[in-house]
């Protein structure tokens, strides 16, 4: 086992939720060492084709991960091993915290075909497809921005990629949305945490609405224009919102998610040039996380 592979406990923890093998179109490569040969060039950003030979043929290992990425294999596969750490307590629901960060894109990562792309065999679009890639670009170039959902625990819940330059509050609402632990044992998934937590670029009034309708507890600073804004109508503006100050100093706990995340040089720096291949890419980086104790 070379260094950054699966451990056998890790494995055991992953190897019930992925797909079977022998389906139609021939026999793939075995599992855990395709997916170790994802991990290390996730973990080291190193180009597919520079892959260590003892992972096989590096066109096998970026198939598999590109296809994966295209038809949300990935996408379950982190659902599944949240579901596991819920059914053994091991999710803290009690805050939630919301952030985002921008990673700056390789020249690489420019340049992919204006043509929709399809899932391989398949006549469909991939999910988390975007015509513009999720490429924005600012004074340093070409930046993606991964906006992100955290648990107590410093393991990411959810995620969206956006351009770099898009703004943080507009996108609140899509990435609690992406928030569904199934339930194993039977019922609905659990879609809502206890309280949630944010830094002010998350106060509007579009989002707290959202919020009270959902019944989420939050605490979100609210900036001063807006303040002032609002004691300047009155009583029209509505009340002051509340605010926990012991609640908000746990909002740490997403940015180190982010830090954890960011380990992995893939996701620090996106090579990718297809949006959901990089999609694939961070949730690799978040299955890993999960998967460790």
């Amino acid at each position: 086992m070379g260094r950054g592979d699966l451990t056998n406990a890790e494995w055991a923890r992953l190897d019930p939720h992925l797909p079977a093998f022998g389906q139609r179109g021939g026999r793939w490569n075995e599992h855990r060492k395709v997916i170790n040969g994802i991990l290390f060039r996730v973990r080291t950003g190193v180009p597919w084709r520079d892959l260590p030979e003892r992972f096989g043929s590096w066109k096998t290992v970026y198939e598999q991960h590109r296809r994966w990425s295209a038809d949300g294999t990935w996408d379950r596969i982190l659902r599944a091993v949240q579901a596991d750490a819920d059914l053994a307590g091991q999710i803290d629901w009690s805050v939630v915290s919301v952030d985002s960060t921008s990673c700056r894109a390789h020249q690489h990562a420019a340049g992919a075909r204006k043509k929709k792309p399809c899932v391989p065999k398949k006549r469909t679009t991939p999910r988390h497809h975007r015509p513009d890639e999720g490429l924005g670009r600012s004074r340093d170039g070409l930046t993606c921005k991964i906006h992100l959902a955290g648990e107590g625990g410093c393991r990411p819940m959810a995620l969206l990629l956006t351009p770099g330059q898009w703004g943080d509050a507009p996108q609140m609402i899509e990435v609690l949305k992406r928030i569904r632990v199934p339930r194993p044992q039977g019922g609905h998934p659990r879609t809502r945490p206890d309280h949630l937590g944010g830094d002010k670029a998350y106060s509007s009034r579009r989002n707290r609405r959202y919020l009270r309708r959902r019944q989420i507890k939050h605490t979100i600073p609210e900036p001063k224009d807006q303040r002032a804004n609002r004691r300047r109508r009155g009583s029209k503006g509505g009340r002051p919102t509340g605010f926990d100050t012991e609640i908000y100093k746990r909002r740490n706990e997403v940015e180190r998610t982010i830090n954890r995340l960011k380990n992995s040089r893939a996701v620090a720096t996106r090579y990718d040039k297809r949006a959901y291949v990089f999609h694939g890419t961070v949730s690799v980086a978040a299955i890993r996380l999960w998967l460790r104790p």
